[in-house]
C-alpha cells in the first residue's frame, strides 16, 4: 500500500511516500515544500497546493495521512498552519484521495509505544523501521514519514478519524 504522509506548515510542509506493509515499509520519496515569509500569503498557499498536487500526481498514493492540528497559544502560527493544512486537504480532495488524520500523540504511540516520545526517539524508530542508513531530515520530512508509517499500522489503532474526498466522516 502506498501512503503519502504530510506534516503541514506555512514555512515548511514535509511530505513522505511510503510503500509496503506495516512490517516492511519502504521510503519511496520525500521532500519539503518551503515558502518564504516575504512572499504574499496567497502565493505561498498556491505554491504548497501546486507542489503537493504534483507529488500526488506523480506517486498516486492509495491513501494520505495528515497530522491533526493541536492548538498553541501563538494565534498567527496556528492560523498559518491551518491555512497550509487546508490547501493540503484541497489537493488531496482534488486527487480523489481519502484523508486519514492522526494527532501527534497517536503517531508517537504507534511508532514508539509512548505518546510522549521525543524527536530523537522517533527518528531512531523511523530509521530502523524504514531500513535507512541515516536519519530523515529535516524534521518536517521525518514527521511526515512518521504519520505515513502510523497509517500503515492503523489496523492496530483506535480513534482514527477518516474524511472522504468530500470532507464527510
Amino acid at each position: 500500500m502506498k501512503i503519502l504522509g504530510i506534516d503541514p506548515g506555512m514555512h515548511e510542509t514535509g511530505w513522505a511516500v511510503l510503500d509496503g506493509a506495516s512490517s516492511a515499509p519502504r521510503l519511496v520519496a520525500s521532500g519539503v515544500i518551503r515558502t518564504l515569509p516575504a512572499t504574499p500569503m496567497p502565493l505561498r498557499l498556491k505554491a504548497i497546493h501546486a507542489e503537493l498536487g504534483a507529488v500526488l500526481a506523480e506517486h498516486k498514493p492509495e491513501a494520505c495521512a495528515i497530522e491533526e492540528m493541536f492548538f498553541t497559544t501563538i494565534a498567527h502560527t496556528v492560523r498559518a498552519t491551518l491555512q497550509a493544512r487546508g490547501v493540503a486537504l484541497l489537493a488531496i480532495a482534488q486527487s480523489g484521495g481519502a484523508v486519514h488524520e492522526y494527532n501527534p500523540r497517536t503517531v508517537k504511540m504507534s511508532l514508539t509505544g509512548s505518546g510522549n516520545a521525543q524527536k530523537a526517539q522517533m527518528q531512531t524508530v523511523l530509521q530502523k523501521a524504514l531500513g535507512l542508513a541515516v536519519k530523515l531530515t529535516p524534521n518536517d520530512v521525518a514527521d511526515a514519514a512518521a504519520i505515513a508509517l502510523c497509517h500503515l499500522r492503523a489496523g492496530r489503532l483506535k480513534g482514527m478519524r477518516v474524511l472522504d474526498s468530500w470532507g464527510g466522516r
